[in-house]
């Protein structure tokens, strides 16, 4: 990451560097290939990186009445006034790179590789709780009540398990709109709203195979529910700072379990004749799993567990690196 010398302007936008949108765009990156993964939050990115308040507050304003008179009234200089347009788009930039390079890689790693997959986001979503409770100077009871709802709402969420559901446009356009809203908050992965929705594998694959109706009608559906969602949440940071960061800190602890890496399949998806619904790889889509203790059997499941504790801890280091590096210069307003 290289050090931000920006300045805030009139507008409320910073003035920044080419380096620093190119440090903005790799912040995008991580987001993007945090999102693919379901249990992983790109949010959760997003305020490690030190960006997550300016992005809501950048959502925020195409929703404004300010803004959208002035694009109703075609008032094009006042638009780009207003927005924080180079922002969007250098964040915007790196998640769809990472969207567009990674999806395959990380979908066969997670069916290949599980257990060293998750247990590296494990380390990464870990380490994310402890570096984002300080951004909160004064723990109090009422804050602490207010963590343990939101832990209490995500542990809870990541054991439903997945519906089937239909293929129909509004439906897609729903699952968008559904997804974009848990994928810019933390601790909740949007990834796993769809695996909920039972069109994850769907939307992953329609996007390693390019089918642009398919991701144009999730893709609507994502900007319009972003851009609602965005107003409840820079209201409640404005409002409601700290029992903001609260909720989203026990989301976060939450979804925890979804992260663990030693799962047992417990149940598989079926179609309405009671077969096995296939993703594209031609495995079974698992529906529901259960936390299990690593296995020391043996020599390979010790070196198995070795390894993934050392990926957890790869990850862990990451963060606290990460937050030594570019958290301290985001700090909360």
């Amino acid at each position: 990451m290289t050090t931000q010398t920006t300045t805030q302007t009139t507008t409320g936008k910073r003035d920044r560097s080419f380096r620093d949108y190119i440090g903005l765009a790799l912040r995008g990156v991580a987001m993007g290939a945090s999102d693919i993964v379901p249990g992983v939050s790109g949010g959760t990115m997003a305020f490690i990186l030190g960006i997550y308040e300016e992005l809501i507050e950048s959502i925020r304003m195409v929703g404004r009445p300010e803004f959208l008179q002035a694009v109703f009234k075609l008032r094009i200089k006042e638009v780009f006034t207003l927005l924080n347009w180079q922002f969007l788009i250098a964040v915007a930039v790196g998640i769809g790179t990472a969207v567009l390079s990674l999806s395959h890689l990380l979908e066969q790693l997670l069916i290949n590789q599980p257990v060293y997959l998750w247990s590296f986001f494990f380390g990464l979503v870990l380490a994310s709780v402890f570096t984002v409770s300080k951004r909160i100077k004064q723990w109090t009871a009422p804050l602490v009540g207010i963590l343990f709802v939101g832990f209490i709402g995500a542990f809870l969420l990541v054991g439903l398990v997945p519906t089937q559901t239909p293929e129909t446009w509004w439906f897609l356009f729903l699952s968008g709109a559904l997804a974009i809203c848990a994928m810019i908050l933390p601790g909740i992965s949007g990834a796993f709203i769809l695996v909920l929705l039972g069109k994850y594998q769907y939307v992953l694959s329609a996007v390693n195979n390019r089918d642009l109706v398919t991701i144009g009608l999730v893709g609507a559906g994502a900007v319009i529910g972003l851009v609602t969602f965005a107003q409840v949440l820079g209201w409640l940071f404005k409002r409601y700072h700290d029992g903001t960061v609260a909720v989203l800190i026990g989301l976060m602890i939450g979804s925890l379990r979804k992260v663990w890496p030693w799962k047992l399949d417990k149940a598989w998806l079926t179609d309405a004749a009671g077969q096995f619904v296939l993703d594209s790889s031609g495995a079974r889509i698992v529906t529901q799993q259960a936390e299990a203790l690593p296995s020391l059997a043996n020599g390979t499941a010790v070196t198995q567990f070795l390894i993934a504790l050392l990926l957890a801890g790869i990850g862990f280091g990451l963060i606290l690196l990460l937050d030594r590096v570019a958290g301290t210069r985001h700090a909360p307003q």
